[in-house]
Order: structure tokens, then C-alpha cells, then sequence
């Protein structure tokens, strides 16, 4: 079901001491935004967030930047954000495309996406986040070394994914088929539509791969 639209979205993210509005300006200086050196990792479709949320209050000492195109859902995810406030979390709305603009190279340490919308028509295959002109991004604002943590339910969407990965300088470390049969689900946190899924009994596939530049 599509998401009814909020005109009030603006107005409530501006209202969110987590949304960073003009996001570029911050380019190779994510650390200023901050105020520390910790580590910067980022969720790509974010979408309501209950995911970054809960690794933001699980690790303080990490900053975590959720990157979400829509408005509306971004709303949804300030909501969320407890009333004590998390200093560690960003919310931006932006395009993936822009990355380049938004982060300076090797600036991201660890890069998640989640769910994403796999696209499955052949035509739109570069819009796929895994597609190598995305890959080829994410090797510019990542860290030598960086880890890239992907999941999703679309099995052709993954199969499509790993034969990427072996044409790029993302290294696969860990995969699996099946999530939830595996050591993989050590320490997972399950996104809104990881549950959904899940409880339908559709198997979650979980790839875990590292630049080496």
C-alpha cells in the first residue's frame, strides 16, 4: 500500500534536532557536525527507522547518518527518536546518487542497506542500489576496509547483487540464504519489513562484503 503523503513533513523534520537540512555543507567534515571523531556509519533507505535507531542507542560511540528520500517517512522516523534525544544520529533526505556531494572519500566506515526496492525489471537494473554505479560510489566515500551489510527478501535481487560484488573491490565475507538458520542472525536487529517477511516465512538473504580500494 503507498504511503499517503504528509504536508506537514517538512515542518516536523525542521523541527527535529536530528535533520541536518543542506547535508553538503558538511562534506568532509561529518566530525564537526558531531563534535567528535567517532566513527561515521550510514543506512541507505532508512525508511521509518526503526533499524538505526536501535544501533545508535546500542552504540553510543558510533555517529550514524540515516539516508532517506522520502520526506513523509523521514517524519515517521524522528518520531521515533526518544524524548531524552540520540546525539550519535543524523536524519538527511537526499538521493543515494548524491553521496558524492554529501560525504567526502573514505569518510563512511560502514555503509547499510536494508530492504531496498530491488527493482526487478531488467530496464531499471542501474537503478538498483547494488548495481555497479552505486558500488562505484560507495568506493569513493567509503573507508579502505569498510564493510557493506546488505539484506533483503528478493532472492533474484540478490543472486543480481553478488554477481556485482565480484565485478567491484567489494570482497564477500559472509553470506547466507536463509538469516535466520544461520550464525549471521547473531546480534541482528530486524527492520520493519525483515519482520513482516519473516513472519510469512519468506526467507531473509544476508551478504556481508569489504572494500579493498
Amino acid at each position: 500500500m503507498r504511503l499517503r503523503k504528509d504536508p506537514l513533513a517538512e515542518e516536523k523534520l525542521r523541527n527535529s534536532e536530528n535533520y541536518v537540512e543542506n547535508p553538503e555543507r558538511y562534506r568532509g567534515r561529518w566530525h564537526e557536525y558531531f563534535g567528535n571523531n567517532n566513527p561515521v556509519h550510514i543506512e541507505i533507505g532508512s525508511g521509518k527507522g526503526g533499524f538505526i535507531i536501535a544501533l545508535a542507542l546500542k552504540n553510543p560511540d558510533i555517529n550514524y547518518i540515516a539516508f532517506e528520500k522520502a520526506l513523509t517517512v523521514l517524519a515517521k522516523l524522528v518520531r521515533k527518536i526518544p524524548e531524552e534525544g540520540l546525539k550519535n544520529l543524523a536524519v538527511v533526505s537526499s538521493d543515494a546518487k548524491l553521496l558524492n556531494e554529501i560525504f567526502g572519500e573514505g569518510e563512511i566506515e560502514k555503509l547499510y542497506l536494508n530492504f531496498s526496492d530491488p527493482w526487478p525489471k531488467k530496464r531499471h537494473a542501474k537503478r538498483r542500489l547494488t548495481s555497479k554505479g552505486f558500488l562505484d560510489l560507495y568506493e569513493k566515500v567509503l573507508k579502505d576496509g569498510s564493510l557493506l551489510e546488505f539484506k533483503t527478501d528478493n532472492r533474484a535481487f540478490f543472486d543480481f547483487t553478488v554477481e556485482e560484488l565480484k565485478n567491484s573491490r567489494f570482497e564477500i565475507k559472509k553470506i547466507t540464504y536463509d538469516l535466520y538458520s544461520s550464525d549471521l542472525l547473531e546480534g541482528n536487529i530486524p527492520t520493519e519489513y525483515e519482520i513482516k517477511f519473516h513472519e510469512l516465512g519468506v526467507p531473509i538473504n544476508k551478504l556481508i562484503a569489504q572494500l579493498k580500494k
